[in-house]
């Protein structure tokens, strides 16, 4: 029996030659990788995590697909025997690279929001015209409720759909949608587009350069981020919502909260409030600032501009100090705070 337990424990290697597989996932926490092809999400109806795995490509059958207890928590891992991978219907042009540890495993969170893209070999995914492996592997998750699931995924194209539980996909090149989600939910590219549909719960949201969207988010926290792109949040409430860019635009439409926080180190911020709040900062490095906020709103007020004019938009105002680039004062009964600055641009506040 012990013998039997221990063989159990091992890493079970699936036979190359299969192109469909189906794996079962012990465990109220999993992780799965795979570093080329289609990643999907979606609710299971059995007790444990299910993995399916369609294996293509002129190389399909050098894949492998192992299995096993690492780092605390149950794995699946798709390995590739090669340190180029080919996909010829990704473009001539078209090539990222990453790191990927001799177990298969790649990025990750080392629970203090650390990332670990920089251990490991480097891999080279790259487009038509160059020699090396051509083989991806199409993965579908399939999620009973209230689990624990990470998914790392190189290159290629992720959807997570109709999920309830303590969802984390990490891509190092790849656009990521989401739809009709609930509970935790942490979504990271390194580099393509994330786009998230209807979610309640804790949510983070964030790409290296891409555009970040959302719409119809509830839930204590919401946060959204890009270091190149536009964000833009529709009927989004959270007590804590955080939106930063490093260069792009800021949208927000129907945005409520406790706690909201905007900023771009360069773009124009436009933010539409649907409620009081308790704090409100505005932050742009260069570009204009225009805020509705509602009848009721009341906040100390601080408007900031290097450069630029601000406009009250017909809000009634209790003015402290008014200059051409700088005005303090409180609005409403002054509950709140308000606090917005550009470096270069213009300031306006309007009363929806």
């Amino acid at each position: 029996m012990i013998v039997r337990a221990l063989l159990l424990m091992m890493i079970v290697t699936l036979p190359a030659a299969a192109q469909t597989t189906r794996q079962a996932l012990k465990g109220d926490s999993v992780a799965v990788y795979n570093l080329v092809g289609e990643l999907r999400l979606e609710p299971g109806s059995e007790s444990d995590v299910m993995v399916e795995i369609r294996r293509g490509g002129a190389d399909a059958a050098k894949l492998e697909v192992q299995t096993g207890p690492l780092r605390g928590r149950e794995t699946l891992r798709i390995i590739y025997p090669d340190d180029v991978i080919v996909l010829p219907d990704w473009g001539r042009g078209s090539s990222t690279s990453l790191r990927v540890r001799d177990d298969g495993t790649f990025g990750g969170w080392d629970g203090h929001g650390h990332r670990g893209f920089h251990e490991g070999r480097e891999v080279r995914i790259t487009g038509r015209g160059r020699s090396g492996l051509e083989a991806f592997a199409d993965v579908r998750v399939l999620v009973p409720a209230g689990k624990n699931v990470a998914v790392y995924l190189g290159v290629g194209k992720a959807f997570v759909t109709n999920v309830d539980g303590v969802i984390r996909v990490q891509v190092a090149s790849a656009d990521v949608s989401a739809e009709r989600t609930r509970g935790t939910l942490r979504i990271e590219s390194g580099s393509g587009n994330v786009d998230l549909r209807d979610a309640a719960g804790d949510v983070s949201l964030g790409t290296g350069s891409g555009d970040v969207t959302a719409t119809a988010v509830w839930g204590t926290r919401l946060r959204m981020e890009t270091g190149s792109g536009n964000v833009t949040l529709t009927d989004g409430k959270a007590g804590e919502l955080r939106i930063e860019t490093g260069s792009g635009d800021v949208r927000a439409t129907g945005a409520e909260g406790d706690d909201l926080s905007f900023e771009t180190g360069s773009g124009n911020v436009d933010v539409a409030l649907t409620a009081t709040f308790r704090s409100v900062r505005i932050e742009t490095g260069s570009g204009d600032v225009t805020l509705k906020v509602p009848p009721a709103a009341g906040a100390e007020v601080a408007l900031d501009t290097g450069s630029g004019d601000i406009d009250l938009g017909g809000l009634t105002l209790q003015v402290r100090r008014i200059e051409h680039d700088h005005v303090t004062g409180t609005l409403g009964d002054g509950r709140g705070r308000l606090s917005v600055e550009t470096g270069s641009g213009n300031v306006r506040l309007v009363k929806i």
